[in-house]
């Protein structure tokens, strides 16, 4: 598991969890911060089938509703936290923007908007 500098602010905290998140905390296939070099004997990753990809949907969409029943009871420090991760998932300086990750920074803003509706209709 990656380490974060602990002496390090928190926004520099979170700046490096989102670094590490956007590489899968740095893991190649000898393990965290190992070689990326894929071995020969590898055994392939069998694809999804149709039941799995279904239930691997309803999985998500259940996470979902929770998150937003969580972030609905959430306090203006959570939440403002949220929002300052969501604006920090961004292509590295040397990358080229990959639409999903851009596509997961919005959905998260998505979420926080959604749950302030809730939260509004709770208080």
């Amino acid at each position: 598991m990656p380490t974060i500098n602990q002496t390090s602010a928190p926004p520099e905290q979170r700046r490096q969890a989102i670094s590490d998140w956007d590489n899968e905390g740095g893991a190649g296939t000898s393990g965290p911060r190992g070689s990326t070099a894929i071995p020969a004997d590898a055994t392939p990753v069998p694809a999804l089938s149709n039941a799995e990809l279904v239930q691997l949907r309803i999985r998500v969409i259940a996470l979902e509703n929770l998150l937003l029943a969580l972030l609905s009871g959430a306090s203006a420090a959570q939440l403002a936290a949220a929002q300052e991760m969501a604006e920090l998932i961004s292509p590295q300086a040397d990358a080229h923007p990959h639409p999903l990750t851009l596509r997961a920074a919005t959905q998260m803003r998505m979420l926080l908007h959604r749950a302030g509706h809730f939260a509004a209709i709770e208080r």
